[in-house]
């Protein structure tokens, strides 16, 4: 049996940078596919957190409000593209919505009370994990809401979105769009990692069952509530590495920011890979 190549603990000593390393892999005949793709995207992904630093100051300096929201099925990639978008940003000015179901109070206060209250101040960027479109998609599917709570809230959304619009707020929704084997796939992973498996949850075991009753919540959602002021932009997260990327540059594209202009990488968002709601038609789910 032919042995593999391999480097020695002394050749590995002398390695001092990343090219150098890529270079020892290449003499030694050992593929650099895994390797090259693990470089290129931490170097993609600092140089993207660098411009997002740039933005939230902007932000800051200028009084905008932002709201990014992240929706999708379960295992998409919602909490994983927020953790890389956040992990460099000043705490001060940026927040986390990640609520849980509503208590008894607010069961009875119109819907987006508990929403408003987490909406972005001056000067501030707001991630939402999950939203109040929770209502269209999640409640109806898992019988958590009845139809004429669904139907006023499919009424309602456009204007209140529009509001805020006029307002002042931007809101960037993105919906993470996943395929049915790759969301088995994250599932089982999560169950096979002790430190991943309190993500996964009954709810999240019937998304598989329930995958063509999802599908029809979520196209009507994005027929009811895709505006011009507010539009669905669709990202395909099979490869969640690539979908990280094109989510940080999709956001920075939507924004003349100061130094934005010295970027060292591309700040518009592959077509491929982020898309409108109206130009979607391959999307995965």
């Amino acid at each position: 049996m032919e042995e593999k190549p391999k480097i020695s603990v002394d050749e590995f000593k002398q390695i001092s940078s990343n090219e150098e390393l890529r270079s020892l892999l290449r003499r030694k005949g050992i593929s650099i596919d895994k390797v090259t793709e693990k470089i290129n995207y931490e170097s993609e992904l600092r140089k993207l957190q660098i411009e997002l630093v740039k933005l939230q100051q902007w932000i800051a300096k200028n009084k905008k409000r932002v709201a990014v929201i992240f929706e999708g099925r379960d295992a998409a990639g919602k909490g994983g593209n927020i953790r890389r978008f956040m992990e460099h940003l000043n705490p001060r000015s940026t927040h986390l919505v990640a609520l849980n179901k509503p208590t008894e109070i607010e069961k009875g206060q119109w819907y987006f009370q508990r929403y408003i209250k987490n909406l972005p101040n001056p000067g501030e960027i707001v991630f939402f994990d999950r939203s109040w479109y929770n209502r269209a998609v999640v409640e109806p599917v898992m019988g958590f809401c009845n139809e004429e709570q669904y139907k006023n809230f499919l009424v309602q959304v456009p204007e209140f979105e529009h509001m805020l619009y006029e307002d002042g707020v931007t809101i960037i929704k993105f919906w993470l769009s996943i395929s049915k084997e790759e969301q088995l796939k994250r599932f089982n992973a999560r169950n096979n990692n002790p430190l991943k498996r309190w993500k996964f949850s009954p709810v999240d075991k019937r998304g598989q069952e329930l995958w063509d009753k999802y599908s029809f919540y979520k196209d009507e959602m994005f027929s009811k509530t895709h505006t011009t002021y507010s539009p669905w932009i669709v990202v395909k997260t099979n490869d969640k590495k690539k979908a990280r990327l094109e989510c940080m540059r999709h956001v920075l594209s939507q924004f003349n920011y100061k130094g934005k202009e010295a970027t060292k990488t591309i700040l518009n968002p592959d077509p491929n890979i982020v898309m409108r709601y109206y130009r979607s038609l391959s999307d995965l789910d």
